[in-house]
């Protein structure tokens, strides 16, 4: 099972998938994730789900972004079906976001009739342009072109509160990260689907999703120093497995992970 490149995406389809994922990632890190998220993406394909995870360039227009995602991430479904694997058209697809890949599935969720068996959120963040960007406050853009992000934080809790239409959603909050703005999602979305939204909270940060697997080994002396590195891997690879597990669960409860 080998990454294939599709229309500028990135695909994963194991040999006999039983479901598909819209992998969206994070602003600037999103734009590879084959790459920056390419274990725990391996990891669910490993697992039967077909993977595409569609990168994006990031500009302040958020809402032609997840336009232009949706629009992809079809067509290379459609380009599967044709050349790859014709069942794939009819398994259940599911979104998974990190960071902006969130808002963007939120989006996609809100101004088209997209199908979702349901979507999973890790670390939403909808922070306004001055703190999204770093150091855009001492450039004093702000001041002079009265920048911020299209719809703004404020207007895309209002659209998702009025027009999001998928109903099951998983919400994980990593202990550390903070810039994250799970709850103030999970309260949102609550309203809207109150016995159809769960909330997950891990132990991890923000870059959580990005951590690939750790093999330790020490030299020929076992010291100190290497106690505190084997210590640290270990955590890390703990916090990610940990968030694997909770996305398969979520995806097919009766699975062995």
């Amino acid at each position: 099972m080998e990454w294939q490149e599709i229309s500028g995406s990135f695909v994963l389809i194991p040999k006999s998938p039983i479901a598909v994922i819209h992998f969206i990632g994070g602003a600037f890190i999103g734009s590879i994730p084959n790459f920056t998220y390419r274990w725990l993406l391996e990891a669910l394909a490993k697992k039967g789900y077909a993977v595409i995870a569609t990168p994006f360039v990031i500009t302040l227009d958020h809402l032609a972004i997840s336009h232009d995602l949706l629009n992809r991430f079809e067509n290379i479904l459609k380009s599967i079906k044709n050349n790859i694997y014709a069942g794939i058209i009819n398994l259940p697809v599911y979104g998974i976001g990190h960071s902006m890949g969130c808002k963007l599935h939120l989006l996609i969720g809100s101004f088209s009739t997209v199908e979702r068996a349901g979507n999973i959120f890790i670390s939403f963040n909808n922070y306004p342009i001055k703190q999204a960007i770093p150091f855009f406050e001492q450039l004093n853009f702000h001041d002079i072109f009265d920048l911020e992000f299209t719809p703004s934080p404020n207007k895309t809790q209002d659209i998702i509160q009025k027009n999001y239409i998928v109903r099951h959603n998983l919400l994980i909050k990593l202990t550390q990260d903070n810039i994250d703005e799970t709850i103030s999602l999970m309260k949102i979305l609550h309203r809207k689907y109150p016995n159809l939204v769960a909330l997950q909270t891990l132990s991890g940060n923000h870059l959580t999703p990005l951590g690939q697997e750790v093999s330790f080994k020490s030299g020929n002396i076992f010291t100190p120093i290497d106690v505190i590195q084997q210590w640290f891997q270990n955590k890390l690879s703990n916090d990610l497995y940990d968030l694997k597990n909770e996305i398969l669960q979520w995806l097919n409860p009766g699975q062995i992970i």
